[in-house]
């Protein structure tokens, strides 16, 4: 069985096109694995922790080696148990819109809480280290404008959406990552149907990529 943990970026639902790609994505999934496990986590109705106080405390006491308060315990109680949910996964998906040329804040926020030593990554004093070594990723990426090289916003200058999160997650171990990208979404209900139609296609394809070496790694 197969789990994944699902992380959705838009608070736009169903009108959302890198929600509408993610799904397809799943549903193409389920029929090759019924017994999927999908692991959702909506940054729309989750209840991140704020970094400072007891946790910002529990951080630099952990880094120092010293014990931690009862308080600073439970607030890296916390942490800990999102930071579970990356473990406990085979694959991660996100769907991710960009917001001024970046990702929405609460993905951000997400991805401050839950990089931590000892958690997702470790450091000797020389190197960092992944710890999700062995895990998959695909991405969902939606653009309203056109970030092609010849266009007004051409991605080697303002795309820090893509390399963020590809970055991110060869930084906590991971390196087989499968990325779809659905553009130009503000172009008109014609181009942007159409883009989010051959970015469906694009992640069921990717879909069957991924749940083959799936299969074939629990396999062997």
């Amino acid at each position: 069985m197969t789990r994944i943990l699902y992380v959705e970026a838009s608070p736009r639902k169903n009108r959302s096109a890198s929600n509408e790609v993610a799904h397809a994505a799943l549903a193409a999934w389920s029929d090759v694995e019924p017994d999927l496990s999908v692991d959702v986590l909506d940054l729309w109705s989750t209840e991140l922790p704020e970094f400072d106080g007891p946790v910002m405390m529990a951080k630099y006491a952990g880094l120092a080696g010293t014990a931690l308060t009862p308080e600073q315990a439970e607030a890296w109680a916390q942490i800990s148990a999102i930071a579970a949910r990356f473990l406990a996964a085979d694959v991660i998906l996100l769907a991710v819109p960009l917001w001024n040329f970046s990702i929405p804040y609460k993905l951000k926020q997400l991805i401050d809480v839950v990089s931590q030593k000892d958690l997702l990554f470790s450091f000797d004093g020389r190197a960092f280290g992944g710890l999700l070594h062995g895990r998959k990723a695909l991405l969902v990426l939606a653009r309203g404008l056109d970030y092609a090289p010849t266009a007004i916003t051409p991605a080697g200058s303002y795309d820090f959406q893509r390399p963020y999160l590809e970055m991110w997650l060869r930084y906590i171990g991971i390196t087989d990552i499968t990325t779809v990208v659905v553009e130009k979404t503000l172009a008109g209900p014609d181009v942007d149907h159409a883009s989010r139609a051959a970015a469906k296609r694009a992640a069921v394809e990717a879909v069957k990529q991924l749940a083959h070496s799936s299969s074939r790694a629990a396999t062997s």
